[in-house]
């Protein structure tokens, strides 16, 4: 004969003034008991909360007696409508390692040109590799990947938010127009700066043969990109009627936290003033190494993940020793 040893059951502590705890709960009571009481008192406590939340709350006889509380939300996608116009923005990103910088600039864009009734697409052009950063080679990839239902571009840098409403995202018919021009540009003032947010019409870019594939690491690509410009005979448009100055953009850049690539080997110094007249769009090597269709903040974009390729014998700086 075995004897078998019973659990003991799980009973609350009798109340010192009554068999009844609460009122309510005999003094035999189970988890599953207590946490149907629990479910019972907790749900008009959350409903409470929900309402006054809202401002929908009112007492009897009187009106609402507090004042409406924010509560988060989600941010909804907004659709674009063909109303909005013929031409199609394809918002290229030139990108690498700034996810925090890019959770904000993705809604922040698709809110800011849907607001504006801009028809876009953001694409956000990951740099996989291994070799140093190209911003010019990636808006190159970008341009040969954002397909036939976009009719010009913006070359967007990623940590440089729009926040006048008045700034110009439409089709940039009579020539390149600079967004972030020099006079609103919060870091950046010189008369051939053309860097931060420039749009131009498909064919216009195209007429410049792209950008330079040569620069690797930060800055100079954009100043050649300046001679790409007046070389093809193009007219450069900026912002007119802007009052807001150096406040017109919202530039979330730490430096001390994401220091930039400035370093320059010597041959890379002899070659970064000059023109390139052989490299850009028509001979960019690259690889797409995957393409993602995502939300960030209920904002849709793609993302492409590329592998750049370097002739090290042309370029050997796109690596450090």
């Amino acid at each position: 004969m075995y004897l078998t040893r019973r659990k003991p059951a799980l009973y609350l502590r009798e109340d010192s003034r009554s068999g009844l705890f609460l009122g309510i709960l005999p003094r035999k009571c189970s988890i599953f008991k207590l946490f149907l009481v629990c479910l019972f008192l907790g749900f008009p406590s959350m409903l409470w909360l929900q309402l006054s939340c809202t401002g929908g709350v009112q007492r009897e006889g009187l009106e609402d007696v507090s004042p409406q509380k924010s509560c988060p939300q989600t941010p909804k996608a907004t659709h674009e409508d063909l109303s909005w116009g013929p031409h199609r923005l394809a918002v290229l990103v030139p990108f690498r390692e700034r996810f925090e910088e890019l959770l904000s600039f993705v809604p922040h864009m698709h809110q800011y040109l849907s607001q504006k009734k801009i028809r876009h697409h953001i694409f956000v052009i990951n740099q996989v590799d291994h070799f140093r950063f190209n911003r010019a080679s990636l808006i190159n990839v970008g341009f040969l990947e954002s397909g036939n239902d976009t009719d010009y571009i913006a070359m967007h840098d990623v940590d440089l938010l729009p926040l006048n409403p008045e700034l110009d995202y439409g089709f940039p018919e009579k020539g390149p127009f600079h967004v972030a021009s020099p006079e609103l540009h919060p870091l950046y003032h010189y008369k051939t700066y053309v860097g931060g947010i420039l749009l131009l019409t498909k064919q216009h870019y195209e007429m410049c043969n792209g950008m330079s594939n040569r620069f690797w690491g930060w800055g100079r690509e954009d100043d050649e990109f300046y001679r790409r410009i007046k070389g093809a005979g193009l007219q450069l448009l900026r912002p007119k009627g802007i009052s807001t100055g150096y406040q017109t953009f919202r530039h979330i850049h730490d430096p001390a936290w994401r220091k930039r690539d400035q370093k320059r080997v010597a041959a890379q110094k002899q070659e970064q003033f000059k023109v390139d007249h052989e490299g850009g769009l028509h001979n960019v090597q690259y690889r797409v190494d995957s393409r993602s269709e995502i939300t960030i903040g209920g904002a849709p974009c793609t993302v492409l993940n590329v592998m750049l390729e370097c002739d090290l014998d042309k370029t050997p700086w796109c690596v450090l020793s």
